[in-house]
């Protein structure tokens, strides 16, 4: 911790070669390639031929013949989804998908965050009963739902459980599982996110359909949806390997070339960005939180009907009530880091902060705690876990981890030390959600914070912050900005390029005393500026100087559109006061 700021330390590192350049690409791209590993054209796959093939993946040719079974009988489906975007778009997927494939009973169903909690619980099964389903298929949920699959299998229904979360110690009674993660599947991409798995589970079911002789289904081209998987896959912020780098490519093609769902367009539109020259972070950073936005405060079901639409004026319509939601919860959200910021000053004023990071606020929404958990982390650079109240004397927390400690493994570890004070949790590395007795919150926080001691070094609380080196201001133009941005769909796992430099700084203003918008020059060429902006950069702990003269940055390119113009933009993502 910088004692001056309060802030974390960073190191700038500058990223290796990790293969040979390729040379068929731009001398700054092959650059950047190479530093991911990336050794032939192969591993950068263009072709949906090229998409991992199915029948790898344990469960799945059981699922698609039961669920072919029941549209030969015409009988009743109910999809069981998540409240986030990955469960929203999984939905949308299957509504989609099995109708055209000739379903004729499709209905869905999402458990309201508050009322219900997340997944297939008793509770929703009893809720399901009311739509008298005969098969349920989970998406985005399920692995974990043990008590829930095994009612509805009671009440004689087929249960396909399609989910992407990692397994407990015990697996629901389903009738199928589709789920990369579970014991002995091959499959050899564990990183496919809810929609991804769903993706799947519908080609093998045409497959399925084609070998029983329904001919009609050859029609059914599945790829006109993949940029609902797209728009799934970049939000749950899955690692995108090569096969779910080919399903994000091939989603944003179609969002650029303008065959995309009307509700993605216009949920783009209402962000202020042009469908035509979308990228994964547009996918990441507009659409995804507007979906998300709905279930953190209401019901997602608002963004299911926004993709499913078909109708343009009545997808802007729910685009416009998702943005609304997204503007409240940016104003809740805004609220509730104030008070934490301020819890956790409160916290260092009686020691030193804990490695792993607890807070707790009676009053806070539990729909927006995952997100303050992510601001927490990204200024103090340690595991985070913030609780709001849940009702019936018990707290919902959600957490978010740094490199070198897997958050669901940290929790599974605590709740085999004190099984009385955690018994739901459940999650990935990164990202993690639990439920506790607020009498147990206090021994809660001791054991995480020794779980998180125990598999951290004090090192591991310096964030690195990794560059692809520095570029000359001869290569700070927009052509390259275009070229790094459309070659490849960077996110999780594949990070976009990033570069560091030091820079003159020829001018500075603060946006709405927060963000901070620079106009810079390269040290090498003091004539060439160049705009650069920082998000969020003044707090109360850290302010912006204007007598600052030079400065270090890590920046990723941009390219700025406003009234038919182009400009360069540095998008920076840290910088330090250079004294000469």
């Amino acid at each position: 911790m910088d004692s001056a700021t309060g802030e974390h330390l960073v190191n700038i590192q500058r990223r290796k070669a990790l293969s040979d350049p390729l040379p068929q690409y731009p001398e700054l791209l092959a650059r950047v390639l190479s530093h991911r590993g990336i050794q032939s054209d192969a591993e950068l796959p263009q072709s949906l031929a090229q998409l991992l093939p199915p029948p790898k993946m344990k469960g799945l040719a059981q699922a698609a013949a039961l669920v072919a079974d029941t549209i030969a009988m015409q009988k009743r489906i109910l999809i069981v989804g998540d409240f986030d975007c990955d469960g929203a778009t999984s939905v949308a997927l299957g509504m989609l998908g099995l109708p055209a494939l000739g379903a004729v009973h499709v209905d869905y169903l999402v458990p309201n965050r508050f009322e219900f909690g997340y997944g297939l619980s008793p509770e929703i099964v009893e809720v399901a009963r009311e739509r008298s389903p005969d098969m349920l298929i989970t998406v985005d949920n399920g692995i974990s739902s043990v008590e829930g699959v095994a009612l509805a299998r009671s009440y004689g229904w087929e249960v396909v459980v399609t989910d992407h979360h990692l397994p407990g110690d015990q697996l629901p009674s389903a009738s199928a599982i589709v789920n990369p993660n579970q014991h002995g599947c091959e499959f050899p991409s564990k990183n496919l996110a809810g929609v991804g798995v769903m993706f799947y589970l519908l080609i093998a079911l045409r497959s399925e359909l084609r070998a029983r002789g329904e001919t009609a289904v050859e029609q059914v081209n599945l790829a006109q949806w993949l940029d609902i998987v797209a728009v799934g896959t970049v939000a749950d912020v899955v690692p995108l390997d090569a096969n779910n780098r080919l399903l994000v490519s091939q989603g944003l093609a179609r969002i650029r070339s303008g065959r995309c769902r009307p509700g993605i367009k216009a949920l783009l539109q209402i962000a202020k960005r042009d469908p035509a020259v979308s990228k994964a972070t547009d996918l990441g950073f507009a659409v995804g939180p507007r979906l998300n936005a709905a279930g953190r405060l209401d019901d997602i079901s608002v963004g299911i009907r926004c993709l499913l639409t078909d109708d343009d004026s009545q997808a802007m319509v729910l685009a416009d009530q998702l943005n609304q939601y997204n503007v409240s919860r940016r104003e809740i959200e805004a609220s509730m880091q104030a008070e934490a910021a301020i819890a956790v000053k409160a916290i260092k004023l009686a020691g030193d902060l804990p490695w792993g990071l607890c807070v707790y606020e009676p009053t806070w929404h539990a729909g927006v705690v995952g997100i303050v958990a992510s601001r927490l982390k990204e200024q103090h650079h340690r595991p985070v876990i913030v609780f709001a109240d849940e009702g019936e004397g018990y707290i919902k927390g959600s957490g978010r981890s740094i490199p070198g400690l897997h958050l669901r493994d940290a929790l599974d570890q605590v709740a085999k030390q004190a099984p009385e004070v955690l018994k739901k949790f459940g999650g990935h590395a990164m990202a993690a959600g639990l439920s506790i007795q607020s009498n147990h919150f206090e021994r809660f926080c001791e054991l995480f914070d020794e779980v998180v001691r125990g598999q951290l070094t004090h090192d591991d609380l310096t964030e690195t912050m990794f560059s692809d080196g520095s570029l000359a201001s001869t290569q700070l133009h927009t052509e390259n900005a275009k070229l790094l941005s459309t070659s490849q769909p960077w996110g999780q796992g594949f990070p976009e390029p990033s570069f560091d430099g030091e820079f003159w700084v020829v001018s500075s203003k603060l946006l709405q005393d927060k963000h901070l918008k620079l106009t810079l020059a390269p040290v090498d060429n003091r004539q060439h500026l160049v705009d650069g902006i920082l998000f969020n950069y003044q707090t109360a702990e850290r302010r912006w100087h204007e007598q600052t003269s030079k400065i270090r940055a890590v920046y990723q390119l941009d390219v700025n559109r406003w009234r038919g113009n182009e400009s360069l933009q540095l998008m920076l993502r840290h910088l330090e006061v250079v004294y000469d």
